[in-house]
């Protein structure tokens, strides 16, 4: 997959880290900014909000029902303007910035005045067929959420995309419970996506409590992390309380570097100092009693030892049966010119 801003992410490559902040900014510039620099300071890649009115979320009827919700998510809410505020802030400090919109118009805006890296398709909208014409059309990358969705639901989403020549896409297994019990996960999900959608990188939104499961996706190679981030989790707000401190998550992004580092590739290849070790830890074949000179050798005659200065014992049948040209004492190693 190919970022807006060039960027590359596949399995090859360290996993692309996305801090979803959600509305635990609270409204508050100031704090979004403060956010921002801690998750660039730990090593994140990407802090990601939510385009998001209350225009664009809920209906009419569903405030008439409830009173306090547009109250609620005006407060939570952050403008255009502090949207493309905080992408210029992102970009200065180097960390990319990128948002989930929820209506054709926050689609526009983040294409063309934040310059996001990609679009975030939340897990809520994967049935919304038009909506994702729409974001196919813009050509932009973009990273699907899958939760609440049955793999016929994927199959039709990713569908409409290539459909419309849009096939720059990560797809993301998801469990939209908050927070996730780790009995629900299935994380053998990841590979099933990876074996349905074998052009496209599989990636992993983690709402479980703890570093486990998004670091066993790693494992599973996933190529694209994302977890909730908050300053201070004791906060009460919209999925706070679930989300990870900063001295956490960045625990979380040294051991998603050491996992994905400790993969490897499907070769099997000895390095340099293993090929060392095997130079001393292996053995060779050694007497198990006194051998006469002329004697001829016998498996019964024969052990293994270290080191593996003589002949190694997946050799033995090469040797029993030969002669003895001198005598060898018990417990000594056989080397090439001691047989015949």
């Amino acid at each position: 997959m190919k970022l807006n801003n060039g960027r590359i992410i596949n399995q090859s490559m360290t996993p692309y880290v996305i801090a979803e902040f959600n509305t635990s900014h609270f409204g508050d510039l100031r704090l979004a900014k403060e956010m921002i620099s801690k998750a660039h300071a730990i090593g994140v890649d990407c802090v990601k909000f939510q385009s998001w009115t209350s225009d664009s979320l809920y209906s009419l009827d569903y405030y008439e029902e409830n009173k306090m919700a547009k109250r609620f998510i005006e407060k939570f809410s952050l403008s255009q303007d502090e949207m493309t505020e905080l992408s210029h802030f992102s970009k200065q400090l180097g960390i990319d910035l990128a948002s989930t919109p929820y209506s054709n118009s926050e689609v526009d805006y983040l294409i063309e005045k934040c310059e996001v890296p990609f679009i975030k398709v939340a897990s809520m909208d994967i049935n919304n067929l038009e909506f994702l014409k729409y974001i196919a059309k813009t050509k932009s990358a973009v990273i699907l959420s899958t939760g609440m969705s049955t793999f016929e639901e994927v199959s039709r989403a990713v569908s409409i995309f290539e459909e419309e020549g849009s096939e720059n896409l990560t797809i993301l297994h998801c469990t939209s419970v908050y927070p996730s019990p780790h009995s629900i996960i299935n994380l053998n999900n990841v590979m099933r996506l990876k074996e349905m959608f074998p052009k496209y990188q599989v990636g992993y939104s983690d709402h479980t409590l703890g570093n486990e499961v998004p670091i066993a996706s790693v494992a599973m190679g996933c190529s694209v992390i994302e977890k909730h981030f908050t300053l201070d989790k004791t906060k009460i707000g919209m999925d706070n309380q679930m989300a990870t401190e900063v001295d956490d998550f960045q625990q979380l992004i040294v051991s998603i570097k050491k996992v994905h580092e400790s993969l490897g590739n499907y070769e099997r290849s000895l390095c340099h100092e293993e090929i060392s070790m095997k130079n001393t830890m292996r053995r060779s074949l050694v007497a198990k009693i006194d051998i006469n000179e002329g004697e001829l050798i016998t498996a019964n005659m024969l052990t293994a030892k270290r080191p593996p200065s003589g002949i190694p014992p997946d050799q033995v049948f090469d040797v029993v049966g030969k002669m003895a040209i001198k005598s060898i004492q018990k417990d000594r190693t056989l080397n090439a010119e001691d047989i015949k």
